[in-house]
């Protein structure tokens, strides 16, 4: 690793690197201490619009680690700022000397008191994982920021995060019992109730300062801005613990902490509101009150539009009439209490329109829309990028409403907009605005002081939540009187005199216009490769969308998600989708990274598994697989190509090749010495298995015999209908490689499937490729060949309407997703994006023409079948699944572009159990094959596959549609899996479908 850092780097190793006694560097993560550019670029930048390059990161391991570490950086004058999930979005996490990242190993819940109900934590302990731990004991910690899948206690402590039910439990300052800390002159600070910490000046600078301007301090809930220095007033001698608490590491470093529990409701109810606009929306927010009144969330039908066009109709349940919602929370003792709470503050409102929701799916989803909003809210609803730095301004509550007239009128004249939604109940907006930092950065600190004294003169916070740091902390002076200000220094002054930690934040804050990281990016631009249409054709706009909000750092998986497989398997930020997206950026500014081939661009790239999960996970929907191919388009163009290109992004021509003689092909391809030698060759893991290539592959005049015969047991074809009276219509059968070289029984299967649904099936003339290998292989200009090729091949078909039914799900999912960026301006391609379908999706109908909201590309990432057309009737299968248990591991590649809502529909129509797995199969594709790649695709596996398989009862049978999922089953777990088609195939009897393992 290149010593960029000197001296500080040579002190830091020998504090807590591998030289320090008794320490060495985990060979399966990062190591403690890295000055490496692309960690640096990793760690330049939060949540926010804020770019710092720090001199190094470390990731200390122990608390003595950390007071090492703070020691070197006092010796040697080095600021020092602490990090934990890295969502802060005023620029609060990054600094520009020694970053600590406290998120990979400080992170236990060091106790649980049920009797007290206080949890023991360390700092790097995220959020959901404290929950998890007080739940079997009924309680939980009351704040709960959206972010709360991957934010820090350390960070809650450090911004006073709050969250929606800070209503009913408080800010994290009202919930932090005892802190353990270390602040700027290395003293060590415990402070506990009934044990004040012996600061010297503390009690002169209360009485001196505080006092005279208390009056300042504490006027409501959300006053998160500047210092809370109102506990210091506290009766007993004031509470220090919580004063520390939103100080934004400034003061000290948080090494652990004791924090109140609460008993978590027994039962909770959703009371969905409408309302003609948000402020009226905000206007009747004070008069909803109630003891089992959890919490109040305002949110915007232009809000709820953008999560329609990035995930469809499906993610989007009935909402009440209206153009603004509030979304109220109730508990009670019971379930058929909490609705007779909720059914109550209905009545009290002055609501145009209501719903009211028990706790379950549809609740969970409701209450998703408002988690993502901060994401999903970095795209205004004409699509334009937007971006936080008035992110979470607060006033009294019963302000709110007459506030958001006058901010949206302050929005007006600045000629920007938002997204509004936000915490309501408590008085705190947050907004993405749609500066234009690339462009015009001389247009935010004018917004940003008209906005600062537009809330000042409500009574309000500039921050209501998140805290000040690079964002707001030079408009303190708008909100506070100089006393203030000055108190501000004072206060730092006694635990950081000499200003080492967190400079620039709050106290000295840098202008709120320095270090924007968008200023200083240029253009990624370069032919031959994506169009990026979505982002100007620009890769540098695309990885920006990345905001950092982190969600590609927690598991997904319990809502869904596939989202980031790598970075859950390493837990290392450079294989996260943000971690990427950050070196992509810092490519863009080209100061730290430079050129397409650039080691560090291709270090954090190397990891990723091109699942595309983010591309419907993420709520900005960075696409890191695409970028990631766009990268290596870049880098190799015209130049010599790792083997594994040739050999895994050729492959469709060596399966052809092998064609010619199948059986030897197959026979020498097994045997050991020359399979050993391919490996080798190909760059290939030498242990894994090369797939077998099927003795008779599929060809057109195969499978159009196989067509006939099926027609000829169902009596299907031209003008055949099904039982409901419709005619099924026409579908075209596309045999892609995978089935047709490695699982030719496949589409035999589907053309069986669909004579008997009553479709008259029909098969191209020639075989088809979608160049599913070149694209992921970065060989853009080979896979435009092949898809214009395949477009000549299907676009007759599609432009007469028929359905196109894919098989493998990512060669699917190319023709309706990357087919339109690679051919842009095609019209056929368009017609053939628009008419292609998943097996489920055809059977489950209504197919091509149904108009908007149909299951085609334009109904967004993850859209099912549906709208306009009527469902078709799938009483013909007849059940003949009932009964069976089913694990179903979907294809990543389906999950981000097309969705397994279908299946799931078609799986209940015939009577199966179906367990469907959140997670990726860890061998997408080419990616596990590749020498370098087994262990993560391996620990990938572990994450969804593999333990479900060893939990599964006898008899369970395992469908996955994708090749490459069949493939890391059979290989690391021994398991045969079915794709659907062999399922349903009425060949198939269910009493054949005994145990297969």
């Amino acid at each position: 690793m290149p010593d960029t850092g000197g001296e500080l780097a040579a002190r830091l190793r020998a504090a807590v690197g591998p030289a320090a006694p008794g320490r060495a560097d985990d060979p399966a993560g990062p190591s403690i201490v890295d000055v490496s550019p692309r960690r640096r670029a990793e760690y330049s930048s939060d949540a926010s619009n804020y770019r710092v390059v720090p001199q190094a990161v470390v990731f200390p391991r122990s608390l003595d680690d950390v007071l090492a570490t703070a020691s070197v950086c006092r010796e040697l004058a080095t600021p020092l700022t602490v990090r934990g999930g890295g969502t802060s979005i005023a620029g609060n996490s990054v600094g520009p000397g020694v970053v600590l990242d406290l998120s990979r190993h400080l992170n236990q819940v060091t106790g649980i008191d049920p009797d007290a109900r206080t949890a023991a934590v360390q700092p790097g302990v995220i959020l959901d994982q404290l929950q998890r731990a007080a739940k079997p004991h009924g309680l939980r910690f009351g704040p709960d920021p959206s972010t709360h899948s991957r934010c820090t206690i350390g960070g809650m402590i450090g911004n006073n995060s709050c969250g929606a039910h800070a209503m009913a439990y408080g800010t994290t300052a009202a919930n932090v019992v005892a802190l353990d800390a270390v602040d700027g002159t290395g003293r060590r600070l415990r402070i506990e109730p009934g044990r004040p910490a012996a600061v010297p000046g503390l009690d002169a600078f209360v009485a001196e300062r505080v006092v005279p301007i208390g009056p300042e301090f504490g006027r409501f809930r959300r006053q998160v801005s500047g210092y809370s220095l109102e506990h210091l007033l506290e009766p007993g001698g004031g509470n220090l613990a919580r004063a520390l608490v939103g100080t934004e590491g400034t003061c000290c470093i948080v090494l652990g902490a004791t924090v109140a529990l609460v008993p978590a409701p027994a039962a909770t109810a959703l009371c969905v509101l409408g309302y003609p606009d948000m402020p009226a929306a905000a206007d009747d927010a004070p008069a909803l009150t109630g003891p089992g009144l959890l919490a109040l969330e305002g949110i915007d039908a232009r809000l709820v539009d953008v999560v329609r066009a990035h995930r469809a109709n499906a993610a989007v349940p009935r909402l009440p009439a209206g153009s603004a919602w509030l979304f109220a929370e109730v508990g009670g003792a019971s379930p058929a209490e909490a609705l007779v709470e909720a059914r109550a503050l209905v009545a009290a409102a002055a609501a145009v329109d209501s719903l009211v929701v028990p706790a379950g799916p549809e609740a969970a989803t409701l209450w998703r829309i408002r988690e993502d909003g901060a994401g999903l809210g970095s795209r205004t609803a004409s699509g334009a990028p937007a971006w936080p730095g008035w992110e979470d301004a607060a006033v009294p509550p019963e302000r709110l409403g007459p506030y958001l007239r006058e901010f949206t009128a302050l929005l007006a004249s600045h000629r920007l907009d938002g997204l509004l939604y936000g915490h309501f109940g408590d008085g705190c907006v947050h907004v993405r605005i749609d500066l234009p930092l690339a462009d015009h950065p001389d247009k935010l600190r004018p917004f940003l002081t008209d906005a600062a004294q537009l809330v000042a003169g409500y009574g309000g916070s500039l921050s209501g939540e998140h805290g000040d740091g690079r964002a707001r902390g030079e408009l303190l002076p708008i909100m506070y009187s100089p006393a203030a200000i000055e108190a501000f220094g004072a206060f730092k002054g006694l635990f950081d005199p000499d200003g080492l930690l967190n400079p620039g934040i709050i106290v000295d804050a840098r202008p709120v216009d320095a270090d924007l990281r968008l200023p200083a990016a240029g253009p990624l631009r370069a032919p031959g490769g994506f169009a990026l249409s979505a982002d100007g054709g620009d890769l540098s706009n695309a990885a920006h969308r990345c905001v950092g909000m982190g969600k590609c750092r927690a598991d997904n998986g319990p809502a869904g998600g596939f989202m980031c497989p790598s970075y859950l398997a390493t837990r290392d930020e450079k294989d996260s989708t943000r971690g990427r997206a950050r070196v992509l950026q810092e490519l863009a500014n080209g100061s730290l990274v430079s050129g397409w081939r650039s080691p560090e661009v291709h270090e954090a790239l190397d990891l990723c598994l091109s699942c595309k999960a983010c591309s419907r996970d993420c709520p900005v929907a960075v696409d890191m697989a695409t970028y990631k191919s766009e990268v290596l388009h870049q880098a190799y163009r015209g130049r010599l190509r790792p083997r594994s290109h040739y050999a895994l992004g050729w492959l469709p021509r060596w399966t052809r090749l092998a064609a010619f003689a199948p059986g030897p092909a197959a026979a020498v391809l097994r045997a050991g010495p020359v399979a050993g030698i391919a490996r080798r060759l190909a760059g290939i893991d030498p242990r894994r298995p090369l797939p077998a290539l099927a003795p008779r592959p599929v060809t057109p005049g195969r499978l159009r015999r196989q067509v006939a015969a099926a027609a000829a047991r169902t009596g299907a074809g031209p003008g055949a209908v099904k039982v409901t009276g419709r005619p099924a219509g026409r579908a075209v059968l596309w045999a892609d490689t995978f089935t047709r070289a490695f699982s030719p029984q496949v589409a035999d299967s589907a053309a069986a499937v669909l004579a008997e649904a009553g479709f008259e099936v029909i098969v191209p003339e020639r075989s088809l490729c979608c160049g599913l290998t070149w694209i992921s292989t970065g060989q853009l200009g080979g896979a435009r060949a092949r898809l214009r090729a395949t477009v000549a091949g299907l676009a007759g078909y599609a432009e007469q309407g028929m359905t196109i039914v894919g098989l493998e799900p990512s060669c699917t999912a190319v023709l309706r997703g990357d087919l339109t960026d690679l051919l842009e301006g095609d019209a056929r391609a368009r017609a053939v994006a628009a008419a292609t379908r998943t097996l489920a999706e055809t059977l489950l109908g209504p197919g091509p023409g149904a108009g908007p909201g149909g299951a085609g590309p334009g109904a967004g990432p993850g859209a099912g079948p549906g709208g306009d057309g009527p469902a078709r009737d799938l009483s013909w299968l007849g059940g003949r699944l009932a009964g069976r248990r089913i694990i179903a591991q979907p294809h990543c590649h389906q999950h981000a572009v097309m969705g397994y809502h279908a299946d799931l529909a078609v799986l209940r129509a015939a009577g199966a159990q179906t367990e469907a797995l959140a997670g990726c199969c860890g061998l997408a594709g080419n990616f596990g094959m590749e020498r370098g790649h087994y262990e993560v695709s391996a620990a990938v596996a572990e994450q969804a596959l593999l333990p479900a398989l060893r939990a599964a009862p006898d008899g369970t049978l395992l469908l996955a549609d994708g090749f490459s999922c069949r493939t890391q089953a059979a290989q690391l777990a021994g398991w045969p899996a079915l794709h659907l088609a062999e399922l349903l195939d009425p060949r198939r009897p269910p009493a054949g479908r005994a145990d297969e393992r």
